[in-house]
């Protein structure tokens, strides 16, 4: 037996040599006197096409042969005709191991992507989802081998939490209560009575987590998914994504961004080398120029602003605007593609406004910004957000108490800064977000294999 991408991969070593192989067919031609298969076994983005003629006993039978049955072909290797087609495999015998009805819904035709959502546990086989669901494995692992190759330690966040890392309210319930029989007490939920003794809820970041072990291990990354109660239709925006939090001691906010955009690099380059069919297919089918964006990234020089500096330049802009740039406020989409455009490659925003940021944050010596960081790229704004971590005791609870926000619940956070606390710093990419940027999918929901959103929880 034998994989597509093997017989790909190493084709001299197999032409005119009889072979094994099992997969689906994608397509089927039947002529009169012979036929093609479109052939695949989902090991590579690569089809191949088997071939017969009637000579063969059963060639009535083989015609039979409907798309998406699942098939064992035996036959031999030649060379191809056909311009562009490395081989072809000549059929000596198929064995049908599937049979699929003629109302298969994934036809050899064009189909809409809200169609395709429909069909979630189908659109696997189709060419442009084994095309994103393969790059977002390799993605996946390119990450795994950036943060392994420099010593991190890969850690996992709890997905259930008493902690809303944010602040923002965000958080899905998590209980064992009968919801028709709550028990209360003056009115109001007895959280002691659940199974965790307190509410509690669906991450949001594994970031606070994730600082703890740092101020152990040195480097550390979380990789796993987070959960957002928001009911938020955008195409960016999903309730269930898989975030990339690294957190490093002894760290501040220039060698913070120096890492994100090594990171970066490192990823897009590896899609970029293990990828290949895929990235063509979506730059023929999907955006035109994608290979050309992301070979752009890779060899940009990142530009970096502060956010008074971002906000002056917007406002000097002779653009007129949905919203309007003003200091002290956050920046639009709007704004985040001006600037792109406006230094013509990534930027780092640095140094924003105090007031809008999370209470985690270093506090400027100004007093009214902190040393946060969000990184923008041309055609999808905000890929990457992070800071260096205040690690003062006094203006982390001075801080918390500004912005009432419970400390008890938060204690062994806080104590942190007190059992040997040094300087460390970290960053969040939403994995989506980065696909969507990889592959040209504008959509999170066709990044993600069963996308969570408001109203969808299928399959």
């Amino acid at each position: 037996m034998v994989d597509s991408k093997e017989l790909f991969d190493n084709t001299k070593k197999y032409l005119n040599k009889e072979v094994l192989i099992q997969g689906w067919i994608r397509n089927h031609r039947k002529q009169k006197e012979f036929g093609f298969i479109d052939f695949s076994d989902g090991t590579c983005f690569k089809h191949i096409q088997i071939v017969y003629d009637n000579t063969l006993d059963n060639f009535n039978e083989i015609t039979k042969l409907h798309i998406g049955s699942a098939i064992e072909v035996k036959g031999k290797v030649v060379e191809s005709p056909k311009e562009g087609q490395e081989f072809e495999i000549v059929l000596k015998e198929v064995k049908l191991l599937g049979d699929c009805p003629e109302d298969y819904p994934i036809q050899p035709k064009r189909h809409t992507r809200e169609f395709l959502r429909e069909q979630a546990y189908l659109r696997p086989r189709t060419n442009l989802f084994q095309a994103v669901f393969r790059v977002r494995s390799v993605a996946a692992n390119a990450i795994h081998k950036y943060f392994q190759d420099r010593n991190y330690v890969y850690f996992n966040a709890p997905l259930i939490t008493s902690s809303d890392a944010e602040g923002a309210g965000e958080l899905f319930k998590v209980t064992n209560f009968d919801l028709n029989n709550i028990p209360k007490v003056d009115g109001k939920i007895d959280y002691s009575k659940d199974l965790f003794g307190k509410k509690a809820g669906l991450t949001v970041s594994g970031q606070l987590e994730a600082e703890s072990f740092a101020l152990a291990y040195k480097k550390v990354y979380t990789f796993g998914p987070t959960f957002r109660a928001e009911n938020s239709n955008t195409k960016v925006h999903a309730n269930e994504f898989w975030m990339i939090e690294p957190e490093i001691a002894f760290c501040n906010l220039e060698e913070d961004m120096r890492i994100m955009e090594e990171m970066l690099k490192y990823v897009v380059n590896y899609v970029l080398e293990n990828c290949k069919d895929e990235i063509e297919f979506l730059d023929g089918f999907v955006e035109k120029g994608l290979k050309e964006k992301l070979e752009k990234l890779v060899k940009s020089k990142f530009n970096r602003v502060t956010h008074y500096e971002a906000i002056e330049i917007l406002q000097k802009a002779d653009v007129k605007w949905e919203f309007e740039p003003k200091q002290g406020e956050d920046i639009a989409k709007e704004h985040e593609k001006y600037l792109t455009e406006y230094f013509n490659g990534p930027v780092f925003i640095t140094d924003w406004p105090k007031d809008i940021k999370a209470f985690y944050m270093k506090q400027n010596d100004d007093n009214k910004t902190v040393a946060a960081v969000d990184l923008e790229v041309p055609g999808a704004g905000e890929i990457m957000g992070g800071s260096e971590r205040e690690a003062d005791y006094n203006k982390l609870v001075k801080r918390m108490k500004e912005l009432k926000m419970d400390q008890n619940s938060l204690e062994w956070y806080i104590n942190l800064r007190k059992y040997g606390s040094c300087p460390h710093a970290g960053f969040g990419m939403g994995f989506e977000r980065l696909l969507i940027y990889l592959t040209g999918v504008e959509n999170i929901r066709d990044v993600i294999p069963y996308p969570r959103t408001p109203g969808n929880c299928e399959f």
